[in-house]
């Protein structure tokens, strides 16, 4: 069958919310999701006695306690691991190794050119200021000293014709670029591709047998600033075992300031900005900078289970409740820092406390139906989603229901706080048939769909749907419209960029009694109609012809 005949058997097939195959048990089940509910459990979820919901410390054993009570007042069940005697329990443990880099002897020296002179210690960067890293390898201290090469955007893309490691680069320290190569027809134009992700960057590095892999921080091209590295990548980092399939990490990955990185190429005699210029071009080659990096982390290891909570709505139907529609929402942020001088708490009320209110929201509108739908429900609150998308991963590779019986996949990751809008945006629109389910569900609204306004940013895969992605099970993931009701032109682009600038993985992300969460309420009314219709109906939705992702999903439906 055709791609445009599978859409319109798709079209036919649709059961939309608000009409003859709704009623009013969808409906007021639909109704049962407001903006006062997403408000409270937000308020609850921000507050300082969540602690930061850090992975791994008292906010996790607090967060933890709270969504297994919401779940179970809800009526949903238990759906994660078994316990000795065979019975479900809520969680999914999350075995990983936390790393924390001794921020007071780590050392990163390298040569340093326009205004070395004023240096006390012209070669020594500044941990935090100039320089982060940290390691993913489980050594009480790192020891490297090797070549500096710039290896320009650090990407080996055959289907692109394109190859930053034209020659051998092991044991070397290379220098590398944010985002995709800038060049049009290429890498998706103005949208990301997975190749411009820092998790990219890394494991190519370690694939090309690099010491050790630093990323050259641009704000506007990385869309945060230099803070958020910051706050990010010092402290506790955590890691799962590596694959056995897979290359061991580099001894150690990184960033470093766009000051400091101009100031390595000036005195290896280059312009940076000319060397980023050429490294726009499949034809360039790495650049030997002349020099060494020297580098000393000493690290604290422990080894911590965090964990994912997993709870189910069964379908009523004796061979469709074995498919199932997956919602997901990260409950993790950055915790707590008790080196900030006043108010320490990464509180995430916009990250992501809003996306877990919206999944409880969701989960309970489902347990309030006269009639369970055909197929069922499952609510998975990821952990570790701020450290790279770990506890996703974790669940990618270890499914509690398997690819071939996830009918889609709904992420929520920061929903809608400044009102109404007349669409709804969808990261990475275009990727599958989800967006027909979501443009059937919006038309009662009189709302349509808006693609990212920010695609050059990869949000697509800077959230826990990607690891699900991956392994073939369709994923959608919205964000507010980007016309919002009654306010001008550029209202979203500008409350956007205040955020960022302003909040973004930063303390003053906490809950606003004047936030209009109008628009979250309307953004998850329709995702429940997504879901409504997937589970009432026989559809498998594909992803489009030509994704990344298709070959992942034609082999679990085998």
């Amino acid at each position: 069958m055709s791609l445009t005949a599978r859409r319109q058997a798709l079209m036919v097939g649709l059961c939309l919310l608000v009409g003859a195959c709704g009623g009013p048990n969808a409906d007021s089940a639909s109704a049962t999701i407001t903006a006062a509910d997403i408000s409270r459990l937000t308020r609850t979820l921000a507050s300082d006695n969540f602690a930061g919901r850090g992975p791994g410390g008292r906010g996790e054993a607090t967060t933890i306690d709270f969504l297994q009570g919401e779940l179970e007042r809800i009526g949903v069940e238990p759906f994660g691991e078994p316990d000795t005697e065979g019975n479900r329990t809520w969680l999914q443990r999350v075995p990983v190794t936390e790393i924390t880099v001794d921020a007071a002897t780590a050392a990163l020296r390298m040569p340093r050119g326009r205004g070395a002179a004023q240096q006390a210690r012209p070669d020594e960067l500044t941990y935090g200021d100039d320089f982060v890293a940290w390691t993913l390898h489980e050594d009480p201290s790192i020891d490297v000293t090797a070549p500096l090469v710039f290896a320009g955007y650090g990407v080996v893309a055959p289907e692109e014709g394109w190859n930053d490691y034209k020659r051998d680069l092991r044991g070397a320290v290379v220098v590398l670029l944010v985002n995709d190569p800038p060049v049009p027809g290429k890498f998706g134009d103005d949208a990301m591709t997975y190749y411009g992700r820092w998790t990219y960057k890394y494991e190519e590095a370690a694939r090309q047998g690099a010491a050790g892999a630093l990323i050259v921080h641009d704000t506007e091209r990385a869309g945060y600033g230099w803070d958020v590295v910051r706050s990010s990548w010092t402290g506790a980092q955590f890691s799962l075992p590596t694959p056995t399939d897979q290359p061991a990490p580099a001894r150690f990955e990184g960033w470093i300031s766009q000051r400091a990185a101009d100031e390595l190429f000036s005195a290896a005699g280059l312009s940076l900005t000319e060397s980023i210029a050429a490294a726009a071009s499949a034809d360039f080659e790495a650049v030997d900078l002349g020099a060494t990096a020297t580098i000393h982390l000493d690290n604290n290891l422990r080894r911590v289970a965090s964990h994912n909570v997993v709870g189910r709505l069964r379908g009523r139907h004796a061979t469709a409740a074995g498919e199932y529609i997956l919602w997901m929402a990260h409950w993790d942020h950055l915790g707590e820092d008790a080196g900030i001088a006043g108010d320490g708490i990464y509180n995430g009320a916009l990250d992501n406390a809003t996306g877990v209110a919206g999944l409880l929201e969701v989960a309970e509108a489902y347990a309030s139906l006269r009639r369970a739908t055909r197929r069922s429900h499952l609510f998975v609150a990821t952990t570790l989603e701020e450290k790279g998308l770990l506890g996703s991963a974790y669940y990618a590779a270890n499914p509690i229901v398997p690819p071939g019986n996830t009918v889609a996949a709904i992420n929520m990751d920061g929903l809608n706080i400044w009102g109404p809008t007349e669409d709804i945006t969808v990261i990475g629109l275009g990727n599958s048939q989800l967006d027909e389910f979501l443009r059937q569900a919006i038309e009662p609204q009189g709302r349509t769909l808006s693609p990212d306004p920010e695609s050059a940013k990869g949000f697509y895969y800077r959230s826990d749907h990607f690891p699900l992605a991956k392994i073939g099970i369709p994923a959608l993931y919205i964000d507010a419209g980007v016309r919002f009701v009654g306010r001008p032109a550029g209202y979203s682009d500008m409350v956007r960029r205040q955020y960022t600038a302003l909040h973004y993985h930063r303390p003053s992300d906490e809950f606003d009694p004047t936030w209009n969460l109008a628009g979250a309420e309307a953004d998850l009314r329709a995702l429940f109609a997504v879901g409504f219709n997937l589970s009432e109906g026989t559809d498998w939705p594909e992803w489009s012809e030509g994704s990344e992702f298709g070959a992942a999903r034609a082999a679990s439906l085998r």
